[in-house]
């Protein structure tokens, strides 16, 4: 992953984020030790404090856990906790999005609910 340095978004919520698909792409599971801050900031080129702050976010929101000494560990649940966060946090907003500008254009329930299923199903064949 390349992360968007010019971008609106802070470089250590995109750390957390990108930790966040590789714990859901089961790269990392319950239990595992996950890269350090000075290997984030190798692997992204980016300042260990940087990386240690996307880190830090998901030891807060209970999604890694700590080892003295050892480093950040996922936790039992993680994989669980992401979905459940990313469906009443992103997904949710998305989709008031998508609402308001279908509203804004005067596009139809029936549309709108027709551009879903033909983007599923596009998604589907590739």
């Amino acid at each position: 992953m390349a992360l968007n340095l010019d971008g609106a978004k802070p470089i250590y919520l995109q750390i957390s984020e990108w930790l966040e698909n590789e714990i859901l792409n089961g790269h990392f599971v319950s239990d595992q030790k996950i890269y350090s801050q000075y290997q984030l900031a190798d692997i992204f080129n980016i300042n260990p404090a940087t990386a240690a702050k996307g880190l830090n976010i998901l030891a807060e929101e209970q999604i890694l856990y700590k080892k003295r000494g050892l480093g950040m560990f996922v936790t039992s649940n993680a994989k669980e906790m992401i979905v459940s966060k990313r469906k009443n946090q992103t997904l949710k907003r998305l989709v008031q999005e998508i609402v308001i500008e279908a509203e804004r254009l005067k596009v139809s329930k029936d549309e709108l609910i027709e551009m879903i299923n033909i983007t599923i199903m596009r998604r589907a064949g590739e």
